[in-house]
């Protein structure tokens, strides 16, 4: 058995992992991160801006004259009006018929996490924010959201190459050993999972905390929903508060229930979220045990007001239980069964069911099924989210109305 941290940075005896394997990558990434320390890159982390990050987060590193070199962020994202432009997924966003727009969509298909040796891992991130009492709340959280989470994935992913030592076993296979266990090569894309699922939750936490600070200075009352969508190599993870949904459509010409002669619409919509509302079980629980109350003037609210349990910012509710803090899912693997992955807010769902909007999309879409039964009519991903959200419309919804469509096929 031998230590290889001497050698992850260089040289004729380095270790050079190369490779589209997602662990292999994870590991490059690792290895990457390490030479980090070595001092390989003028991109490292010093002790100051580590206290800084654990000390305030996402925001405070941007801030700190102890971390200059972190600029680099904010030039991966340029600045762009906050319209669907801000995603290069298919998306569409429609006022409805309110006198004003709280909606915020923010998406990136590809975000890169650089590393040192030229590996990138690629990541795909979908978002809605849903706005209310003002549209404050989701416009910063659409800022800020894409940037703080490539921070807060990188200075945790450095925090695990800290923690672990890399060890040469005799039969060559290479471990990383840490006073809390080992883990061999083929464990590191679950140590990415769960760092990519910490940091999730983490820019949550802080975008809620950097929107507090701003509510207390300006009197904002505002809050928003914030339903995160993560894509990695097949597989998704979904980030949430509030009451806008995520949906996983499965082509049902394809699926198992249709074999089994199951041919409820219903079958093929799955809801990757449960709202965040007051007639949830666990909600009421902790809104009560905070010393709030639930009322019910239309739909069951916080003290008779706020028609959800999570959200970001609502500071005034924050003192009887209303949390920012995320349910997130468990990594889901994606098959080929499955066609769409969906995050709309809840406008969409005012005029449409889950099962409209999945077998809008199977019926429309041009996928070789529709052109091989000769439909002409077919449309693009960009021309199915615009019939999405105007079906919702004219079927009644009478709130701002956003989606995001991710073709899987």
């Amino acid at each position: 058995m031998r230590r290889i941290w001497g050698n992850v940075c260089g040289g004729p005896n380095s270790v050079r992992m190369k490779g589209s394997n997602f662990a292999v990558m994870v590991f490059a990434l690792l290895l990457a991160l390490l030479c980090l320390i070595e001092l390989c890159s003028a991109l490292e982390v010093s002790v100051a801006c580590m206290i800084d990050y654990d000390s305030g987060g996402a925001r405070s590193v941007f801030l700190s004259p102890e971390c200059p070199q972190w600029e680099w962020v904010r030039l991966i994202h340029s600045p762009r009006e906050n319209t669907t432009s801000n995603c290069d997924f298919a998306s569409a966003t429609i006022q409805g018929h309110r006198n004003y727009q709280e909606d915020r969509i923010v998406c990136n298909s590809a975000l890169k996490i650089p590393s040192l040796d030229g590996d990138e891992l690629t990541i795909g991130i979908a978002a809605v924010f849903d706005g209310h009492g003002g549209s404050e709340a989701s416009e910063l959280a659409s800022k800020k959201f894409l940037d703080y989470f490539l921070l807060n994935v990188v200075f945790k992913t450095y925090k695990d190459a800290l923690s672990y030592e890399l060890i040469e076993e005799p039969d060559g296979v290479i471990t990383f050993k840490s006073a809390h266990g080992t883990l061999s090569l083929t464990d590191s894309d679950t140590l990415l999972k769960g760092t990519l699922r910490e940091a999730l939750t983490k820019t949550f936490e802080d975008i809620d905390s950097e929107f507090s600070e701003e509510a207390l200075k300006q009197d904002y009352i505002s809050g928003s929903t914030g339903t995160v969508v993560l894509l990695v190599n097949g597989q998704a993870l979904v980030g949430y508060v509030g009451d806008s949904k995520a949906l996983l459509c499965s082509d049902p010409t394809q699926t198992s229930q249709v074999a089994e002669g199951i041919s409820s619409r219903a079958g093929f919509a799955e809801e990757l979220t449960i709202d965040h509302n007051p007639s949830r079980a666990d909600e009421k629980a902790r809104i009560e045990a905070s010393g709030g109350f639930i009322r019910t003037w239309g739909v069951p609210r916080v003290n008779g007001l706020l028609a959800m349990t999570r959200a970001i910012g609502d500071l005034t509710f924050k003192r009887y239980g209303v949390i920012a803090e995320p349910e997130v899912t468990g990594w889901r693997t994606l098959t080929s069964d499955n066609s769409f992955l969906v995050v709309g807010t809840d406008g969409i769902f005012e005029g449409l069911t889950p099962s409209d909007v999945c077998a809008v999309l199977n019926d429309k879409s041009c996928t070789r099924k529709n052109t091989l039964s000769g439909n002409s009519s077919c449309l693009t991903p960009s021309a199915l989210a615009n019939h999405i959200v105007y079906s919702a419309f004219e079927n009644g919804s009478t709130d701002n109305i956003s989606v995001i469509i991710i073709p899987l096929d």
